[in-house]
């Protein structure tokens, strides 16, 4: 597979992009910014104190990697550029993908969400969320791959044209309840079509693991709406991160709901539409991959630089880990939690063996 970066097929992404924030660099303001700032959600300030402790790095010298999964204790980590990583600790291969449209790494696109089957065990399938190009134009799409060897080969097309972007692509994959498979999808840059029912653009999406809109979804592939660039992560209850145009940036529990982009943010409220169960203020975080375990929620921070819990009854903030970089992603299992950074995307400052998987004690 060729991995291509299609400059003038985004130049309108681009373009929109310059007016809206998102991931938005690491520059020195914004860190300073970010050291002065605490968040606050109903009076809790927010408990900076680190616990990190016996850190362990599992993987190092990664390309701007997105997503981490585990089968046993083997990871897999996509690369936004169109790789897979896989490895147990210190010992890893970067194996290619043989898909059938080439994957486009510009911005915020490229291979982003992975999700193994339920069987994966035995039938080796895994499903993945990438960018390519359709007719010159940003497109998105969700598709089974087979592990064969040390490559990945394409089995077919779940989900097709959702628009994409340099921007807002989305992208997370997760399993759900019944065979659910729950797909993010951001607004491509073009906020109105959040609330178009009609769009698959600024949505949850729910789909069977043949690609078939999933029974009771709101309208056809539609699970919520009103998302602006959304993380998700199911356990007993759906969560999703999102980013705010300005600061604001929110963490919902996902219900078939519309969550409001770009008709309310933040706090605001209006009849029919659902204000975050929490939202960090003024000074923006960007918030990205989110898991949970015993009443804690976890979220990885872009520009805020750390990854934080927020307890799920109090909603009182820690951070965890700092002084690492952008934090993409995070998987818990008993006794740790993993995370990686995302320093060599283009918008932050890798250390001399960034971007790195770490391993600290729960």
């Amino acid at each position: 597979m060729k991995i291509r970066y299609v400059i003038p097929l985004l130049l309108a992404g681009i373009l929109i992009g310059c007016t809206q924030t998102s991931e938005e660099s690491s520059t020195k303001e914004t860190n300073q910014k970010t050291q002065k700032n605490n968040q606050q959600d109903s009076g809790n300030q927010e408990d900076t104190q680190s616990s990190q402790t016996q850190e362990g790095v599992v993987f190092k010298e990664l390309n701007a990697p997105w997503n981490i999964v585990r089968e046993g204790e083997t990871f897999y980590i996509t690369e936004r550029e169109g790789t897979i990583v896989k490895g147990k600790q210190g010992d890893y291969e970067r194996m290619r993908l043989q898909l059938k449209k080439d994957v486009i790494a510009e911005g915020e696109s490229g291979l982003l969400g992975m999700v193994l089957d339920p069987d994966f065990k035995n039938n080796k399938t895994a499903y993945v969320y990438h960018t390519y190009a359709k007719q010159n134009q940003a497109t998105n799409r969700v598709i089974a791959i087979k592990e064969e060897g040390h490559q990945w080969v394409e089995e077919r097309v779940l989900l097709d044209d959702i628009p994409g972007a340099t921007i807002h692509n989305g992208g997370r994959l997760e399993g759900g309840p019944e065979g659910a498979l729950y797909v993010t999808a951001g607004d491509a840059a073009n906020p109105e079509l959040a609330q178009d029912i009609d769009s698959l653009a600024g949505k949850i999406l729910r789909i069977t693991s043949e690609g078939e809109p999933f029974k009771g979804n709101q309208k056809g592939y539609v699970y919520s709406l009103g998302h602006r660039n959304p993380q998700v992560f199911v356990d007993d209850q759906l969560y999703a991160s999102e980013h705010g145009q300005s600061g604001h940036d929110e963490i919902n529990r996902i219900e078939q709901k519309n969550y409001g982009w770009p008709t309310i943010e933040g706090k605001e409220q209006a009849d029919g539409l659902v204000t975050p169960w929490y939202e960090v203020g003024e000074q923006s975080v960007a918030p990205s991959g989110v898991a949970t375990a015993e009443n804690t929620l976890y979220f990885a921070t872009l520009v805020g630089q750390r990854l934080q819990t927020i307890d799920l009854e109090t909603k009182q903030v820690k951070t965890i880990v700092e002084n690492q970089g952008r934090i993409r992603d995070v998987w818990i299992d008993e006794t740790s939690i993993y995370y990686i950074t995302n320093n060599t995307d283009g918008r932050g400052n890798p250390s001399a063996d960034d971007d790195r998987l770490v391993r600290i004690n729960r």
